[in-house]
């Protein structure tokens, strides 16, 4: 997976690290980015700091092909997002003639205000994300692509941008699961299966429900023959513990 094009995204927010807001968007860009070849390595949440924000973007641009960052991006003095990007980017927050045009039109004459003029104002040479649910775009500059924290926007502008995006072999997975396993005993026979497919990543975890505890064990990769050659040495596995192994996930 590591040849595949990588990704860090970046939640930017206070009221995600306050715990007001509990974050909805990592799970999606994660299953998302693996669809289209894309896997998601890192994820930083980070607080509305124009320092911070500088710094990270700056950090995490250098070491990935594509950083995706969610929030920040609103009418309100604290969605400081866009002016952060073009500081890290050296350029100048401006007037994007694209999206001001286009927000200024979808206003009655009058409404499209300072606050809302702020969504219209970007880093020079940004290029629009579109966004189908609401008025105010987001955009990518470099290889940085800045979308909405609202999930339902969120989704839309990045539904948008992936046709746009370079990725690589899609990221395939196999999950079984079995009640009654326990990481202690299971894990020399894992970790000699993970050794003999070192190109695939092989994660067990644990699971806990009133109807009984057990262990769930996930291969991915590339390459969908080892994908599931692996699997088959996990049911293989968990059968000699005289467990009966399950596909999926286990339920709620």
């Amino acid at each position: 997976m590591d040849q595949n094009p990588r990704a860090a995204l970046l939640v930017i927010g206070n009221e995600v690290l306050s715990g007001r807001t509990q974050d909805a968007n990592i799970k999606f860009l994660a299953t998302r980015l693996g669809e289209i070849g894309i896997p998601l390595r890192e994820v930083r949440i980070i607080p509305d700091d124009r320092a911070v924000i500088v710094r990270t973007v700056n950090e995490v641009r250098a070491a990935f092909d594509h950083v995706f960052t969610t929030g920040g991006i609103g009418p309100t003095h604290d969605d400081i997002t866009s002016e952060c990007i073009a500081e890290a980017f050296g350029v100048p927050w401006e007037a994007h003639p694209e999206a001001w045009a286009r927000m200024a039109a979808s206003y009655k004459p009058g409404e499209f205000n300072a606050a809302r003029q702020r969504m219209a104002t970007m880093p020079r040479g940004a290029t629009l994300i579109e966004n189908k649910v609401s008025n105010a775009p987001g955009f990518s500059i470099g290889n940085v692509h800045v979308m909405a924290g609202v999930p339902r926007i969120m989704q839309a502008m990045f539904e948008a941008l992936a046709p746009t995006l370079a990725g690589g072999r899609p990221i395939v997975s196999r999950s079984l699961h079995g009640q009654g396993l326990l990481e202690g005993r299971l894990a020399d026979a894992l970790g000699a299966i993970q050794a003999r497919h070192p190109e695939l990543d092989i994660g067990s975890y644990p699971f806990y429900r009133p109807g009984g505890n057990g262990v769930a064990i996930v291969a991915k990769g590339t390459e969908p023959a080892a994908v599931e050659a692996a699997a088959a040495e996990v049911a293989a596995m968990i059968r000699g513990f005289g467990i009966e192994p399950v596909e999926g996930e286990p339920p709620a």
